[in-house]
């Protein structure tokens, strides 16, 4: 019996990951595969929905200086944290209300801060969604000292490769800032990088994802963080290198494809794990544009297939009509 494994992230606003999972598990049980599967993210936003969801909540200064009540996790001496709950752009009302100069990463700091003092060992930072560009500089001042954090295993997970002087003109304009503005905040990030040269020790200069969060990874790499890949840290603890184990076919997606999904989102992460594994991946995106694709990896655009509207408006539905016709045609074609 050929077995199929589904690992899929949301389709922002239109699926949810547990959806897509579930229709491509139904649709190959229906055919007479063996079929299990894992929810994912790459990282960012939805990462603590993948561990269970969060089990504590804390109030912490938000990115515009109101207090919010930032919900987190909590397993033992491991904390799992989502920047974008404490300093994230949905926060400070969207581009369009956000004060790209002002708003800060204090309450991501504040957050970090509670959990060491409810006995966490092990943080894992979650960036994604952020409202700031403050090269984590408020983090820094809502944290314990360093000689604390010396005692904490701090895991930056991003899926970016952004440098940290780079963060300002790559991901400023989405956060609402004007080029003025943008200038501005290169200043700033050159001026922190020098900073924590100079007082911690750390050349965050070169580092790959530093820039990640608006330069957030960058001041937790000076507070002694590591970064890691966010698809790596979630599909590592929920045990998908198992699940992958003997599979004939992984079936996998994200709303959108393109020449970042090879570079830390959901659909490249599935596809390096599963050619580790000698395993053909299907992968089924809302949109695809211009990605280039690995030639074990067979990539379906619902846009593409069925129009754009049909793709928003049903892609679960879109989905479970990709996966039977794939299936049916095992080994054959």
């Amino acid at each position: 019996m050929p077995r199929l494994v589904a690992v899929f992230d949301k389709f922002r606003g239109t699926a949810t990951a547990q959806e897509l999972v579930a229709v491509a598990i139904a649709e190959a049980t229906a055919l007479g595969w063996e079929a299990s599967g894992l929810p994912l993210a790459d990282g960012g936003e939805g990462s603590l929905d993948v561990l269970g969801g969060a089990n504590k909540t804390t109030l912490v200064t938000g990115p515009d200086g109101d207090p919010v009540r930032a919900s987190w996790r909590l397993d033992g001496k491991t904390a799992f944290i989502e920047m974008a709950a404490a300093s994230g752009l949905v926060l400070a009302g969207g581009a369009e209300e956000n004060d790209p100069l002002s708003a800060d990463t204090l309450g991501t700091g504040e957050l970090i801060s509670t959990a060491v003092e409810l006995g966490a060992r092990t943080v894992y930072v979650f960036l994604g969604g952020s409202a700031t560009t403050d090269g984590g500089f408020g983090a820094i001042r809502g944290m314990p000292p360093r000689a604390r954090m010396k005692e904490v295993e701090l895991i930056v997970a991003c899926d970016v490769q952004t440098r940290f002087v780079d963060a300002a003109s790559v991901f400023g304009p989405q956060k609402g800032a004007s080029r003025a503005q943008v200038k501005m905040l290169t200043r700033r990030l050159e001026r922190l990088q020098q900073i924590y040269h100079e007082e911690y020790g750390v050349d965050v200069s070169e580092v790959a994802g530093a820039g990640a969060a608006g330069g957030l990874a960058g001041g937790l790499l000076a507070m002694g963080g590591r970064i890691e890949s966010g698809f790596d840290v979630l599909a590592e603890w929920m045990g998908l290198d198992e699940l992958l184990e003997g599979a004939d076919l992984v079936v996998t997606g994200e709303g959108k494809l393109d020449a970042t999904s090879f570079q830390g989102k959901l659909v490249g992460g599935v596809a390096s794990w599963a050619k580790a594994e000698g395993t053909p991946v299907l992968a089924v995106v809302g949109i695809e544009r211009g990605a280039e694709v690995p030639s074990h990896v067979e990539v379906v655009s619902l846009s593409e297939r069925f129009g754009e509207e049909a793709s928003m408006a049903t892609p679960v539905a879109l989905t479970a009509d990709v996966v039977r016709e794939r299936l049916a045609t095992w080994p054959t074609d």
